[in-house]
């Protein structure tokens, strides 16, 4: 489907899913997800074509081919692209949202690729990479694919290297990490504020259709979330978000400023700089539900 529909049943970890699905939002817009039963992150991936060139943002939590093909998948889709718009030398840039290890894993996978170049997930590199020289992360700037230009933002709070990427084309605001319906942390809580307060101003002046991040982690219920490590998801909410929702998390990080520690809210959990025992007590859910699922698999869905 090209129809640009988000009304889409993303894997979740069902049994005999594949290891990547793939949607196609429009022509030159593809969105990935990785499956939980490969790694509990499911990450998000996005493809977008220009004329002279595409990018992959973000490629994943697995590094083995065997088990996540993504150069494959990609390559694939670049070829049924390049059918319907023959040329050569095409260009592929493969950056990220952030450098966290569940979204550069696969980053191998495009080693000595013809044409292809792979931002490193260092702060430095993606700042020079896509030039944003002094005003780093104030300013916005500019990348073009070919007849499709995107907006970059710095993005900083939930990793050093974090961007957000405007696309005009579809009206799209991906936002890697930073906003998503789940768990928000905010590592460098100033950084995050600032972030999301210069989230709020653009969205209120480009026209921006949806806030999509890289991540679910709620339930189809007001403040509930997955634990962490959950491998099924049978009943989480949709990837995307609204720009009132991204308002409502700026909202939200302004109400908990200065209280570190968890913070829920009817979409999000905001985790400010969480503490030692912030972390054990996500990782310790996290467990009991992995050991719940071992025990009685129908039991720890429900939990």
């Amino acid at each position: 489907m090209t129809d640009r529909s988000l009304d889409v049943a993303w894997i979740h970890g069902a049994p005999g899913e594949a290891a990547i699905q793939v949607h196609r939002y429009d022509a030159g817009t593809v969105i990935l997800r990785q499956s939980k039963r490969v790694n509990y992150e499911a990450p998000f991936l996005f493809l977008l074509f220009g004329a002279d060139r595409a990018l992959l943002l973000d490629t994943g939590a697995t590094e083995d081919a065997a088990l996540f093909p993504l150069r494959e998948t990609v390559d694939g889709l670049i070829a049924e692209w390049l059918e319907r718009h023959p040329r050569e030398g095409y260009e592929l840039v493969v950056a990220h949202t952030h450098g966290h290890g569940d979204h550069v894993a696969a980053d191998a996978q495009f080693a000595n690729r013809p044409y292809t170049t792979v931002v490193a997930r260092e702060a430095d590199a993606v700042r020079e990479f896509f030039d944003f020289g002094e005003e780093w992360p104030t300013s916005t700037v500019r990348f073009e694919l070919g007849g499709r230009e995107l907006t970059i933002l710095g993005s900083p709070g939930h990793h050093a290297a974090s961007i957000t990427v405007y696309d005009p084309a579809t009206g799209i605001l991906l936002t890697g990490d930073t906003v998503l319906p789940g768990r928000l942390y905010a590592f460098d809580f100033p950084a995050f504020q600032d972030t999301l307060d210069r989230l709020v101003a653009f969205a209120a002046e480009h026209p921006v259709t949806h806030v999509i991040g890289c991540h679910v982690e709620m339930r189809n219920a007001p403040g509930r979330d997955y634990p962490i490590g959950s491998q099924y998801q049978p009943d989480e909410r949709a990837p995307q978000m609204t720009p009132a929702q991204l308002t409502a998390v700026r909202d939200a990080a302004v109400s908990v400023a200065g209280r570190r520690g968890v913070h829920r809210f009817d979409d999000f959990l905001i985790y400010n700089e969480p503490r030692k025992r912030d972390m054990y007590r996500l990782l310790a859910r996290g467990l009991t539900h992995k050991a719940l699922a071992r025990l009685k698999p129908k039991a720890a869905a429900g939990r």
